[in-house]
């Protein structure tokens, strides 16, 4: 619906509890905004695997039958988020499989960029697929690996992997966590009453009441069974890559990501984009619900009034019926509803976490000047998104980025917008902390990728339709 990049999933583990998978349908919840297409559970009770999946959001899928179905004190989960190529329930994680190591199942936030190489190569030694996920070739390793034991053929399957990882895998006896050495994507661990507990973001600890630790380590391998908790770093050190687009969007404000508030790095993006970017104007008007914390940051440094000027429908659903006669600006109403009277007779300065294609931006414009603005000032709380991501995120093409292709004058003649900026790649780098950049990835700004990539630079939709044919 929104013009975004889109994360692709979350995951949610948990050992130790009576009624685990409980535990985890609420994890899950909490995380929904990860992903919408589909989500599943795996539960152990110490001699087998359970598994429940679905498509469509987690309070859809999991009733009382399904969770009654998923016993045991241990259980890990996973929601997904939809892309343009294959989506069917084959793809739904985790994935659960029987082999030489007994039962094993696993859930992955990331993107492995030699999967569909490797995926290849498996299929012509006979490998048979069951989904078009990239994840899918972790097991098979896995299964193929020589190791003595289940945790050996983990750390085999993934030693030489060069991609973005938080993976949780479950056995009948144990739930394993592990993250990439360069830390891409986010992995916390917490605590719950003797619990451990793992979660792509802490909001998820919040709603189950468990108390944040520590995030696992990039290049941290968890084991977590009967006999307590084990912690190994099989992998090569590398330097640390955190993506920056989990502080400019895609988790939630109320989530300590990469052990730091959410929302007081939006915060500070705005204070900064303030400073670097101020408007001659009246009132300071987010684009819900991203675009908030960085406009109270902007209206705070600026002294201009904050207001509620756009109301979004948190009620749509994943499918609607479109009307057969034409309602300008359809797609975007169905979501966003500007407040007339906050904004008729205004200079408004509308802010947003980032800008992709520039159509969605281009219709809430035309939008707020309908309401009545006088002038419409856009101000973008991250810098100019000029590259796509490869690393577990949906992303267009460079040819499909607006940044990558025009000024920022022509990308405002584009929105019709009064004026537009953009906070600088230094001001958000110290809104995080990270001034020296030494600890983000910011490849979607700069197009200078921490990893090589090869030959692997399809976006993710267009790695699933070529597999999906």
């Amino acid at each position: 619906m929104f013009d975004k990049f889109h994360e692709e999933c979350g995951v949610f583990g948990i050992y130790g509890p009576e009624e685990a998978s409980r535990l985890a349908y609420l994890g899950l919840y909490a995380m929904q905004h990860r992903g919408q297409e589909s989500a599943g559970i795996v539960s152990s009770d110490g001699a087998r695997l359970y598994s429940e999946r679905g498509m469509g959001y987690v309070g859809d899928i999991f009733g009382e039958d399904q969770l009654g179905r998923l016993p045991g004190n241990a259980a890990i989960g996973h929601v997904r988020y939809s892309t343009a190529g294959k989506v069917s329930i084959n793809e739904a994680q985790p994935f659960a499989v029987k082999c030489g190591f007994g039962q094993i199942a696993l859930c992955h936030n990331g993107n492995l960029p030699d999967a569909a190489e490797a995926r290849h190569k498996l299929e012509q030694e006979g490998a048979i697929f069951s989904s078009t996920s990239d994840t899918e070739v972790v097991l098979h390793r896995i299964a193929r690996s020589r190791a003595g034991n289940v945790v050996g053929a983990i750390i085999e399957a993934l030693r030489h992997e060069e991609g973005a990882f938080s993976m949780l895998f479950a056995t009948p006896n144990s739930l394993i966590a592990a993250r990439d050495p360069r830390g891409f994507r986010p992995l916390c661990m917490g605590e719950l009453e003797g619990a451990t507990v793992f979660a792509s973001e802490t909001c998820a600890f919040d709603l189950i009441g468990a108390k944040y630790v520590r995030d696992v380590e990039p290049g941290e391998i968890v084991v977590v069974d009967d006999n307590g908790m084990q912690s190994l770093h099989p992998f090569l050190p590398k330097p640390v890559s955190h993506c920056i687009f989990e502080h400019v969007y895609f988790s939630r404000p109320d989530s300590l990501v990469f052990g730091r508030s959410v929302n007081k790095s939006r915060h500070l993006f705005g204070r900064h984009l303030a400073r670097e970017c101020p408007a001659n104007a009246d009132i300071v008007v987010p684009v819900p619900d991203s675009g908030v914390a960085a406009a109270i940051g902007f209206a705070a440094e600026s002294g201009l009034k904050f207001r509620f000027g756009l109301m979004r429908n948190h009620y749509v659903g994943r499918t609607f019926i479109e009307p057969r006669s034409s309602i300008r600006h359809f797609g975007v109403k169905i979501k966003l509803n500007p407040v007339r009277d906050l904004i008729e007779g205004k200079r408004v300065v509308l802010i947003d976490d980032s800008i992709v294609r520039g159509t969605t931006s281009k219709k809430i414009v035309k939008m707020v000047r309908e309401a009545g603005a006088r002038e419409v000032h856009m101000r973008i709380s991250c810098p100019p998104t000029i590259a796509p991501c490869y690393y577990g995120v949906d992303t267009p093409t460079h040819e499909e980025l607006i940044a990558a292709q025009n000024s920022i004058e022509e990308i405002r003649e584009f929105l019709e917008a009064d004026s537009l900026g953009y906070l600088s790649m230094q001001g958000m780098l110290d809104a995080v902390g990270d001034g020296g950049n030494t600890k983000f990835c910011t490849a979607c700004y700069t197009g200078r990728y921490p990893t090589d990539l090869g030959n692997n630079v399809q976006t993710s939709r267009q790695r699933e339709s070529v597999a999906a044919d």
